[in-house]
């Protein structure tokens, strides 16, 4: 059974593989772990950045704690546009497809991105510079808002009910590759002097993405449209009005989407402070060298290459509830050990608690939640309800999360101890948002 492109039905997608259909899906996952790995290398690159360069490159003229402040200002912003990008993005692809919104918000991203790389510094066009930073910034966010939902629902509705799961890492394999490589880009610059690296060194890896985006869009443009949604459209009424898919899930589907959003808020949020907020307490309140907080960062990462998919197949056997729950709650406790940990200066303390936490714990999480959120909403409006459950919990613990985080730390603030609180908190509303949802891997997208 075909649809009108030539794509397998639904039911057969799960009924009766062949050598083309297995040839789609490796394609689709190829596809999804790429396009997403240039969409997080290029908003991921921003965040090192943030830790490292902008607050001397475009605050130079306040204090150190409050430059630090307004370098995750501008960081927040792009975690805060995410939900936007959500909304737009998946309006689109729901109404018209995965597959066009996915190219647009590569380009996008890609124009955005190197027009960082190129910004004039507050010396040359002065306030102006740090304003266009953060315009950027939300172009950034507007664009990663709209990938993540579409990169997962390509994976997700091309798998059959059995591996979902695995499939849908696909995009989080993804992400986790362009946080690699946004490490490996800045830890390749390590040879450059101080000097070096803030005038010039830093653009270098936001310009090498006029590359990686001709690669993503070669990739992208070969990848057939989803097959749920070809049916959907085949099957529904056009004579009936339809609601947009925002409101529709608003009026239908309101509970889904606020436990959706619990479900990633506190796991995000301490992936989001161990990566960039961390990384500059260590550096400069404890004198930890950068180099040896990235090489920690990048050896956790890459383990997670193999993790995610691993904890994502464990969901497939055994279920996203209990594999996410234990995630959470381990997250938890972890938080109130990795700023010990990492402030040690102890490369393998520091080594220990970057594999713990990213190699184990943020995988464990990442791998479950894109069959998990994709599993709560119906084909016409989940490109939507992943979107918005995602990214407003991007923005809580990738946007707020650090920002929080770098008023608690800095003089005069509650310390290290109220950002480990913080975390505990949100990850045991995570495990208890899962808990109430339910388990959903056997749950059939076509009737969701």
């Amino acid at each position: 059974m075909s649809t009108l492109d030539g794509t397998s039905s639904p039911r057969a997608i799960t009924d009766r593989p062949n050598d083309d259909l297995v040839r789609q899906r490796r394609r689709v996952y190829i596809a999804s772990a790429i396009g997403s790995t240039i969409e997080y290398y290029d908003f991921l690159i921003y965040a090192t950045a943030a830790s490292l360069v902008f607050a001397p490159v475009f605050f130079a003229g306040s204090s150190p704690a409050v430059a630090l402040i307004a370098s995750f200002g501008t960081l927040a912003v792009g975690y805060l546009a995410r939900p936007l990008g959500g909304i737009i993005f998946g309006h689109f692809g729901d109404r018209f497809g995965r597959k066009s919104s996915l190219i647009w918000t590569l380009s996008i991203m890609g124009v955005a991105t190197v027009s960082i790389g190129l910004l004039p510094t507050p010396d040359k066009i002065g306030v102006l510079a740090p304003i266009l930073l953060v315009v950027l910034r939300l172009i950034q966010g507007i664009a990663v808002g709209g990938e993540w939902g579409g990169a997962v629902l390509m994976a997700v509705e091309h798998a059959n009910t059995k591996s979902r799961g695995f499939y849908g890492s696909a995009t989080q394999m993804g992400a986790s590759a362009g946080l690699l490589l946004s490490f490996a880009a800045f830890a390749a610059l390590g040879g450059l002097s101080e000097d070096q690296f803030l005038s010039w060194g830093w653009r270098l890896p936001f310009l090498v993405t006029v590359v990686l985006v001709g690669i993503g869009m070669y990739i992208r443009v070969g990848v057939r449209e989803s097959p749920v949604l070809l049916a959907e459209k085949k099957e529904r009424n056009e004579e009936e009005p339809r609601r947009a898919p925002l409101f529709a899930l608003l009026r239908e589907r309101r509970g889904r989407v606020l436990l959706g959003i619990g479900v990633y808020a506190g796991p995000f949020m301490a992936y989001a402070v161990a990566t960039s907020l961390l990384v500059t307490y260590a550096h400069k309140d404890f004198g930890i060298p950068r180099q040896t907080l990235l090489n920690a960062m990048m050896i956790g990462t890459a383990g997670m290459l193999l993790t995610v998919p691993l904890f994502a197949w464990l969901s497939d056997r055994y279920g996203r509830r209990p594999v996410y729950v234990t995630a959470a709650l381990l997250t938890a406790i972890h938080a109130f050990a990795m700023f010990p940990l990492v402030t040690s200066g102890s490369f393998p303390l520091i080594l220990l608690s970057y594999v713990i936490s990213m190699t184990v714990l943020n995988a464990a999480a990442n791998g479950p939640v894109p069959a998990l959120l994709a599993e709560l909403f119906p084909t016409a409006s989940r490109y939507t309800g992943v979107s918005l459950c995602y990214q407003f919990a991007g923005m809580i613990g990738g946007g707020l999360g650090p920002l929080l985080a770098a008023t608690f730390i800095a003089p005069g603030g509650p310390g290290s101890i109220a950002v480990s609180v913080m975390i505990s908190a949100l990850c045991i509303v995570a495990a208890l948002s899962v808990s109430a949802l339910g388990e959903t891997r056997t749950v059939d997208l076509r009737t969701a």
